[in-house]
């Protein structure tokens, strides 16, 4: 995996780190209900936990995919679903619900693998799983299973790249928002983020069916 890979996988963590929808909106709101900020901190945990399972799913299912589809292929459908979907979410911009603030970590974890998973936020990163093949082709069988284990770390280690990018710039936007900002101004000074969102699903669609390795 190439500099370009790894700083890519870094910054599309800052993205979905800055779109409330994917946990800081809702941390903030978990602190000014309980007046803590330790409650805004201590939510950030559980959301970083639900996005990665939420990537990590869509790192299995393309990984799976590589296995069985010629890449041409697996790289069409991944376009036109990554494209399909943007179309979808510019015209619905819907989130899932959530009934109550009363929420465990175990509540915030599937809140967040929900959130993640109903915005695309693993298809956004279907240019750069097509780009990092699975498994390589090898002459030789018993080179196969020290690939296939270097394979997997390498794309488990982007996982973890991606969500500790998600969770810094999460946590930091979360503090600012809760300690200087405050919901009050943020709504006078909103941004469509769900525009944008849409957009980049789209783009990443545009992406994955010509950026190849």
């Amino acid at each position: 995996m190439d500099t370009v890979s790894w700083l890519s996988y870094t910054l599309l963590g800052v993205f979905h780190g800055i779109n409330p929808g994917m946990g800081w909106l809702f941390a903030v709101a978990l602190g000014m209900q309980e007046k803590r900020r330790s409650a805004v901190i201590g939510a950030l945990f559980p959301m970083a936990l639900g996005h990665a399972i939420s990537i990590a799913v869509v790192v299995f299912v393309i990984a799976l995919a590589q296995q069985q589809l010629q890449e041409d292929v697996l790289r069409i459908a991944c376009a036109t679903v990554l494209f399909g979907f943007g179309v979808y979410k510019f015209f619905r911009a819907r989130h899932p619900k959530w009934v109550g603030m009363r929420v465990n970590f175990k509540d915030l974890t599937i809140w967040s693998f929900l959130m993640a998973s109903a915005h695309g936020a693993g298809l956004m990163l279907a240019p750069l799983l097509l780009r990092t093949p699975v498994a390589e082709a090898s002459g030789h069988m018993h080179h196969a299973p020290a690939s296939m284990a270097h394979n997997a770390t390498m794309l488990l280690s982007a996982v973890g790249v991606h969500t500790l990018s998600f969770f810094v710039v999460m946590g930091i936007v979360a503090i600012i928002v809760y300690e200087v900002v405050g919901l009050a101004l943020l709504r006078k000074a909103w941004f469509n983020m769900d525009l944008l969102w849409s957009i980049a699903l789209m783009i990443a669609g545009v992406v994955t069916l010509f950026w190849k390795h």
